[in-house]
């Protein structure tokens, strides 16, 4: 294959939004369930909980057939989390009422948000990303300046943000990272989410003046617990969300099998084959759950370092150690395993360098001494950590 051929067969981009990567399961699900949905829905809410959480290995059946459907489908699971949650997010937005997913970073509650705001609307897109420098016209609305300057305020010259593009179409707005905001500008959802509509002062005496929302119209916002006092939220719009919190995922055997499905898929997007013996997979996953808890498996006590031990953390490291393998190969993959992970414990505080050194020194060397080759391996690496 020439350069030229190589470059054709490239994706035109590197990742897709929900509603394009599953657009055929959002598709079959429409057909397939054609209960009562809220006003607005893409999909009943039953419908949605399946969409995010999986069909649970059942193969549901279209009532009639579709001419560009399949008649039978499995629906993967997308969210490794308990279905419990879900169900409560499906709830508060069937109720029109804000949704705000809090837990520690790494626990995919930005991809919950865009799953649900894929089902429920069909669409992800109306994002705004949370920062301090995040303006109100983030939330509300600005102007065309060149229309601004020869109109006047017109309705023509107003650009919507997300959140009014949301209200006007009865879709779902996201808020990424609420709390990286500055309170005044949290703020400018207050009225939104009671009254159900801004107003535009600029516009007063014409029929824009107010912009009310369409049914279906909601906010699903996340913020990070150790931003927590960043921006605190005031009691007047906490008021005015739910709140759910999204937990690191408890069962090892799905946190190890999400990290091999999402490092396999970037490794391929990166043009190579995942080539990570599972073996190694399993060390990655349980160090990550040790420091992360506290506590290994065995019960045995491990200083927490100060960096959030997420699994995404742990799906980068796998990343990287199926990009090594594929495009530098100099040995066992296991090999890299500490470089990577001093990488991701020095990130807050460089005092955790001795903590992952204590971890070496207690779980690691035990279960090396326990007989087992791969810890042992592992073991025999301290070095690499100085």
């Amino acid at each position: 294959m020439t350069p030229t051929d190589t470059a054709t067969a490239l994706p035109d981009r590197q990742t897709l939004p929900a509603e394009e990567r599953h657009a055929t399961e959002l598709a079959f699900l429409v057909a397939h369930d054609e209960g009562p949905r809220p006003p607005g829905w893409l999909l009943t809410p039953r419908s949605v909980i399946t969409f995010v959480c999986g069909s649970v290995g059942e193969t549901l059946k279209l009532p009639k057939p579709h001419e560009t459907l399949p008649r039978e489908l499995v629906i993967a699971p997308k969210f490794v989390g308990e279905r419990a949650l879900v169900e409560r997010c499906v709830v508060t937005l069937a109720g029109e009422r804000g949704l705000l997913l809090v837990g520690e970073p790494g626990t995919a509650k930005s991809m919950l948000s865009e799953l649900l705001s894929a089902a429920v609307c069909g669409t992800s897109a109306l994002t705004v990303q949370g920062t301090a420098g995040t303006t109100e016209d983030a939330l509300r609305y600005g102007w065309n300046y060149a229309l601004l300057l020869a109109q006047g305020p017109t309705p023509q010259a107003l650009v919507d943000s997300p959140v009014l593009g949301a209200m006007r179409s009865g879709q779902v707005a996201r808020v990424e990272e609420i709390t990286r905001c500055l309170p005044e500008v949290q703020d400018a959802l207050v009225s939104i989410l009671s009254d159900r509509r801004m107003s535009v002062p600029e516009l007063s005496g014409t029929d824009e003046a107010q912009v009310a929302a369409a049914p279906g119209f909601t906010v699903i916002a996340t913020a990070n617990l150790r931003d927590r006092g960043v921006s605190e939220m005031s009691a007047a719009l906490k008021r005015r969300f739910n709140f759910e919190t999204v937990h690191p995922i408890s069962d090892v055997d799905a946190e190890t099998a999400l990290v091999k499905r999402q490092a396999v898929a970037a490794v391929e997007r990166a043009g190579a084959a995942f080539d990570v013996d599972d073996a190694v997979l399993d060390v990655l996953v349980t160090v990550f759950r040790d420091l992360r808890a506290g506590r290994s498996a065995e019960g045995w006590d491990v200083e927490r370092p100060g960096t959030v031990m997420s699994t995404a953390e742990a799906v980068q490291v796998a990343v990287s150690l199926g990009v090594a393998t594929a495009y530098l190969p100099s040995g066992d993959p296991l090999d890299l395993v500490p470089g990577h992970l001093l990488g991701v414990v020095r990130k807050d505080d460089p005092s955790d360098h001795a903590r992952l050194l204590g971890y070496w020194d207690g779980p690691v060397r035990r279960r090396a001494e326990d007989g087992s080759a791969t810890w042992r391996r592992l073991w025999d690496l301290r070095e690499n950590l100085r």
